[in-house]
């Protein structure tokens, strides 16, 4: 079983997805708005919810990191997932994020993504990190771009449009 870590901001907490995170999780992916730009554009019903968790949730266990449930702080709501992935059949490794709609547009997915990024460099030592980000969905390529990603292609992927951003380590000092 892989430890999944946590990890605090300042306002938030990634943490393990867990049952208690799942009605809201769940309700997040019924949402049109929510899913429009990932995977087949379609809201998910509560089994493929439940699937979709697991899946995540596998990944820990198949490449030893995942995506998070996020959570603030100062009250333990969960907020979205944001987190790394790389299934079968992506270009590398993919920093991801989906936010509740009432928490989108408060900085949460920026201020989760670092902290994601921060582990994906100290922590799995990676070499390059990418954002694939559905044509029109302009939030998430500002999100992108405030992280620092560089736009570097646009390709179809699983029929779809996309934008890949790349990220890359920050330059080490040399001792």
């Amino acid at each position: 079983m892989t430890d999944i870590p946590t990890l605090d901001t300042e306002r938030l907490r990634l943490t393990a997805l867990a049952e208690r995170h799942f009605d809201d999780y769940a309700a997040m992916l019924a949402d049109p708005e929510s899913t429009r730009f990932v995977g087949s554009g379609v809201p998910l019903n509560r089994m493929n919810a439940w699937r979709s968790m697991a899946m995540l949730l596998g990944h820990w266990h198949l490449r030893g990191y995942g995506m998070w449930a996020v959570e603030r702080q100062a009250d333990g709501v969960f907020v979205g997932r944001v987190g790394l992935m790389y299934p079968e059949g992506w270009p590398d490794i993919e920093l991801g994020w989906m936010l509740r709609p009432e928490h989108r547009g408060q900085g949460y997915a920026t201020e989760a993504g670092r902290a994601a990024l921060d582990h994906a460099w100290n922590t799995l030592h990676a070499q390059r990190v990418v954002s694939l980000v559905r044509d029109g969905n302009d939030a998430s390529d500002r999100v992108a771009k405030r992280l620092g990603g560089e736009f570097v292609e646009s390709m179809d992927f699983h029929g779809g449009a996309t934008h890949v951003f790349a990220y890359y380590p920050p330059e080490r000092p040399t001792s």
